[in-house]
């Protein structure tokens, strides 16, 4: 372990991602207090050394209060949900969430924040002239509420930057796999397609990545990368194909093979609407979730890579560790550990 004295605020610690952050840092030697939503079991940060304190993103003076002592703040917490597609919680929590944050960095003389937006703040591209930093926001068009909160959580941090000084660096992840993912998350698509409830593959894809290499990546940025900007987290891009192929072979099964045309996604997508609202349930597949899984959205790593330090774990290993990890943990109690060849 490295000695450190520094002390770090996170929140959305419980998360795939924050799990993986965690241990990052104590490795590193730095003290961790964990902003934790009251209530919350937060299972995966169980036997770990850190400093729980509960409290609400809503809550300005609670947040403001946890990070009392802290040498740094590390933002990863956020309503992920994607049902319903507009919702004012979920904009509450991503936008006002992250105003209170900054307003926590301005009262505790924070030395550096960072902040996790998402890859989708910035327009995808095609496999071989994949989207950057530099392209403009397009996700507006999905009219879900995650996604454009995500992005004006992201404008709040960069004005703060821009007009008070405030010394934060933006991590814009990709599609995430890796261990600890206790809702489970990525870990769904896993388990789908290991028990053979995934009955085809859209003809869109995305840009996959470890949670422990944009762990890495946030950790680095405490001493590493230019004030202001934004670093998308990714690795590989990859079709809904080429990416069940790659999880049927970590899990031992032969992956879906049916192809879903783009009209029948989005028919399903629709029927899908209609009836979790009929039925007040959580569609397996929305009809935003339909159109993004039509369209290949491909990034680029490539500035993180350089600046931050990047690590680009092999996917295979990513999906080999997620899936043992629930395994592990009770999530296919009938399966059988698959070997790994993790070295992170």
């Amino acid at each position: 372990m490295i000695a450190n004295d520094k002390r770090v605020l996170l929140t959305g610690a419980d998360g795939l991602l924050g799990s993986n952050l965690c241990r990052i840092l104590l490795k590193r030697g730095y003290k961790i207090r964990a902003f934790l939503l009251e209530g919350v079991r937060a299972k995966t940060l169980d036997d770990l050394a850190i400093e729980k304190i509960y409290g609400n993103l809503l809550n300005k003076d609670s947040v403001i209060r946890a990070a009392a002592d802290c040498d740094i703040i590390i933002h990863a917490a956020a309503n992920t949900n994607m049902w319903p597609e507009r919702c004012e919680t979920i904009r509450k929590v991503n936008i006002e969430g992250t105003r209170n944050v900054l307003a926590a960095y301005k009262a505790n003389n924070i030395k550096r924040l960072i902040h996790v937006s998402s890859a989708s703040s910035f327009h995808f591209g095609t496999k071989d002239s994949p989207g950057t930093e530099e392209t403009h926001y397009s996700g507006g068009m999905y009219r879900l509420d995650y996604i454009d909160s995500k992005y004006q959580a992201q404008l709040e941090v960069q004005k703060a930057v821009a007009a008070e000084g405030v010394q934060a660096i933006i991590i814009n992840p990709t599609f995430m796999f890796g261990p600890f993912d206790s809702k489970p998350s990525s870990g769904k698509m896993i388990l789908g397609i290991y028990s053979k409830k995934v009955p085809g593959y859209a003809v869109g894809g995305k840009n996959f990545v470890d949670a422990r290499d944009v762990a890495t990546a946030m950790a680095n940025a405490i001493s590493m990368g230019r004030i202001g900007e934004c670093y998308i987290a990714g690795h590989q891009n990859l079709s809904y194909r080429e990416l069940f192929e790659i999880i049927g072979k970590a899990v031992g099964v032969t992956p879906p093979k049916m192809k879903m045309a783009p009209g029948i996604m989005k028919l399903y997508g629709r029927l899908s609407n209609f009836g979790g609202k009929l039925f007040k349930v959580t569609p397996a597949i929305s009809y935003a979730l339909a159109r993004i899984s039509c369209d290949g959205q491909y990034f680029s790593p490539a500035k993180a890579v350089k600046e931050l330090k990047m690590p680009q774990t092999p996917l295979e290993t990513s999906i080999t560790d997620a899936f043992n990890w629930l395994l592990e943990n009770g999530y296919a109690k009938d399966a059988k550990p698959v070997k790994s060849s993790s070295t992170v």
